[in-house]
Parts: structure tokens; C-alpha cells; sequence
């Protein structure tokens, strides 16, 4: 059965205005994904769900395919990724018929690996999963996490764990913010990502960074350096 790779990219980033295909590392940002979803040959179809004509031709021009434009009732602000996602798996499923697996694969996304990409769909076609996604752990322990008072002060979050040990807390995950490999009925139905029916795929955390403010963009390009500059040093004579 055939897979699909999904990239949503609407045109209305409000914090780094048109970031999809703002420039990352000398290329428009969605085209690191399109070129991860096309190398890792898992995918029949590589497609982009946007409501912007902009961003269907740069799409289009790295090797993406944009069979319709979102609507707007999907493209606004508040619009969630699994229902963005599920219009996408109804509108291709009505024409091409059922899918083994529809991956969600964010067009900010610069440091996703192809690899990971080819074991989701190999874990979620092998087991009994509704969706497998890229996660990492927390920095600090957040079981030792606290807030600050508006008046000064400070309050646990989990007082009762002021005296256990860190390596005595559980192991605490979170969403690496890549892309959700998922069957087309978990879309279809609504089912939410962090739940029983989820693998996780850890990954380090140094190939985890979510773009969402111009800090974000800042530190992403940092990390593209670095990486690129540590590769070449791999690679040198």
C-alpha cells in the first residue's frame, strides 16, 4: 500500500512573516523538507497543503506537488495540524485511493533526518500504533521545575519530588516538533498525538530546534552552521 508525505505551509506566519519560504541555510526553509520526504523513498506522493500561491510555486519548484489549495476555514491562526492533516488524507484518498500510512511533516522542519522519516513508516506499518513521532527529552528535570510568583517568590510545579534525586525521576519527553507519521483512519478520526496508541522515536536534542519566533530562526541558523562547519571537518583530508 502506498504512503503519503503531507508538508503544511499556510501563508499567514504572523512572528516571522512568510517563513515557509523565508531563506535557511541558502534555501527556501520548506525545500530542507520536501528534499528529506523525496530522498527517504518511503513516500509515493510528496505533497503540500497551502492557501497561498507563493508558496504552491516554490513548492512545486523543489519537487513537491500542490494538488489543491487549503481553504480558508483551515488556514487561519487557530487551524490544528490534524485537521489540516485529515482534509489532506479525505481530498488524496478520494482520488487515489487508500494509503498504509500519511506522515505530517512540518515545512519548518531543517534538521528532520531521513532516516527517521524511513523507520516511522517501517514502525508504524510493522505495529499497532496510530501515529510515531520524533520526540527528545527536557534539558533539566521539569519534575524540579518551578514558577515565579507575580508578587516575588517561587512555588514547585511537584513539591513532593524537592527531595528525590534527579536520576531517580522519570525519564520526561517532548514533542521534537518534526513531523507526526500517522495511519490515514488516526487523522480521519481525530485521534490526538500524545497518547498510548504513539511511538516515540527519540532523537538528541541538539537536532531539535522549533522555529517559531525570530529567536527561534536565529538559533536554528546557528545550529545549520555548526553542523554544516562539523561535517566538513568530518569529511576534510
Amino acid at each position: 500500500m502506498s504512503n503519503l508525505c503531507v508538508i503544511p505551509a499556510r501563508g499567514g506566519s504572523k512572528r516571522i512573516p512568510r517563513k515557509n519560504i523565508r531563506p535557511f541555510n541558502g534555501r527556501p526553509m520548506i525545500a530542507h523538507s520536501i528534499d528529506a520526504a523525496l530522498a527517504s523513498g518511503v513516500f509515493d506522493q510528496v505533497i503540500v497543503s497551502t492557501d497561498d500561491e507563493e508558496i504552491a510555486d516554490v513548492a512545486r519548484a523543489h519537487g513537491a506537488a500542490v494538488p489543491f489549495l487549503r481553504p480558508a476555514e483551515l488556514s487561519h491562526d487557530h487551524a490544528g495540524t490534524i485537521e489540516v492533516i485529515a482534509h489532506a488524507t479525505a481530498w488524496m484518498q478520494a482520488r487515489h485511493g487508500a494509503y498504509g500510512a500519511v506522515c505530517c511533516l512540518y515545512a519548518t522542519a531543517p534538521f528532520v533526518q531521513v532516516d527517521d522519516l524511513r523507520r516511522s513508516v517501517e514502525v508504524l506499518t510493522a505495529g499497532d500504533w496510530a501515529y510515531v513521532f520524533t520526540v527528545t527529552d527536557f534539558a533539566a528535570p521539569i519534575f524540579r521545575s518551578f514558577q515565579r510568583h507575580a508578587g516575588g517568590g517561587v512555588e514547585m510545579f511537584f513539591p513532593d519530588k524537592f527531595f528525590t534525586r534527579s536520576q531517580d525521576l522519570p525519564q520526561a519527553l517532548h514533542d521534537a516538533g518534526q513531523f507526526y507519521c500517522g495511519r490515514p483512519s488516526a487523522w480521519l478520526t481525530g485521534k490526538r498525538f500524545f497518547e498510548p496508541h504513539s511511538f516515540p522515536l527519540i532523537i538528541p536534542r541538539w537536532r531539535v530546534q522549533d522555529i517559531d519566533n525570530v529567536d527561534d530562526w536565529a538559533r536554528a541558523e546557528l545550529m545549520a552552521h555548526a553542523l554544516h562547519a562539523g561535517a566538513g571537518a568530518l569529511t576534510a583530508p
